[in-house]
C-alpha cells in the first residue's frame, strides 16, 4: 500500500503601495470628504 500526501504552504502577504497609488488614494480620500461635506450642507438647508 503507497500512501501519497502532498504538502502545500500558501502564504499571504499584504501588498506595498507604490508612491503612485499612494498619492492616488489619497486623492480619492480627500474628494470623497469634500462630497460627504457638501451633502450634509446641502441636507441642513
Amino acid at each position: 500500500m503507497t500512501l501519497n500526501i502532498l504538502f502545500l504552504t500558501i502564504t499571504i502577504s499584504k501588498r506595498k503601495e507604490s508612491f503612485d497609488e499612494a498619492l492616488n488614494q489619497e486623492r480619492i480620500n480627500k474628494l470623497y470628504e469634500e462630497n460627504k461635506d457638501r451633502q450634509i450642507s446641502m441636507y441642513r438647508m
